[in-house]
């Protein structure tokens, strides 16, 4: 069995890779599933309930939060709800609503074949014999079609800018619009701080105000570390006396 079983897993792990809870489940699960241990099965569950997590995480409304604070919130709410945030449960069409109510049910089955997994889901006795190489299987293909049915529905929305954690080249679409429409002037202050406007289309502008060492930080690490180690030489150049005048 190879990586060849979990497409979908792979492709949310690659988009989601500044998720730390996520990247380690996936570390898990992949060597389990190699190693041909039920584990993966645990694995696989845990790995759909990160998925949802993040999911919720980015698209949960913060003026109207609706992310479970239990860490044992159960496996099918949590899917549900990422369906709900998703906006997929409001497509009136019964064959579209029959395929959420499977996924569903995809969840209840990992969560019977994780409790029929032996000693590493819930402490039952050694002695009971491993589940079959099938049933490994059904538990990640279960778990890749409810990651990937998530995923590429998440993939077809633009998420909101103001609280995403996504990053700057997620708005390729957006980011090309901004900066064929709008232009930008900056005048820099003795404070350090530099004035933009935002020349919007129609003439108006939106002002801000930022710092320049913050707007390297953001932009460009690489030049921030060139003018840090540029303004280090000039002030070490400065006579020790004066600073004090």
């Amino acid at each position: 069995m190879s990586a060849d079983w979990y497409p979908g897993i792979k492709a949310f792990c690659a988009h989601w890779r500044h998720a730390p809870m996520l990247q380690q489940t996936f570390e898990t699960l992949e060597r389990e599933f190699a190693d041909e241990n039920d584990a993966c099965i645990d694995a696989a569950k845990g790995f759909v309930e990160s998925a949802c997590r993040v999911l919720i995480e980015e698209l949960d409304d913060p003026l109207s939060p609706q992310k479970p604070e239990a860490a044992d919130t159960p496996l099918s709410h949590l899917v549900g709800l990422a369906t709900r945030l998703l906006e997929l449960g409001t497509v009136r069409h019964r064959a579209f609503a029959d395929l959420i109510k499977q996924h569903n049910k995809l969840t209840d089955t990992l969560r019977v074949l994780r409790n029929e997994a032996g000693t590493v889901s819930h402490g039952k006795d050694g002695f009971i014999a491993k589940l079959s190489a099938h049933h490994r299987r059904s538990a990640m293909l279960a778990a890749d079609a409810i990651v990937t049915f998530l995923h590429e529905a998440y993939l077809e929305r633009e998420p909101d800018p103001i609280r995403t954690l996504e990053p700057y080249e997620r708005f390729q679409v957006s980011n090309d619009l901004i900066d064929e429409y709008a232009a930008i002037r900056s005048e820099s202050e003795e404070d350090g701080l530099l004035n933009v406007m935002i020349i919007l289309p129609g003439g108006d502008e939106v002002p801000l105000a930022i710092e320049t060492s913050r707007l390297l930080f953001g932009v460009d690490r690489e030049a921030y570390k060139l003018v840090l180690n540029a303004c280090r030489e000039a002030k070490a150049a400065v006579p020790q006396d004066a600073g004090g005048e």
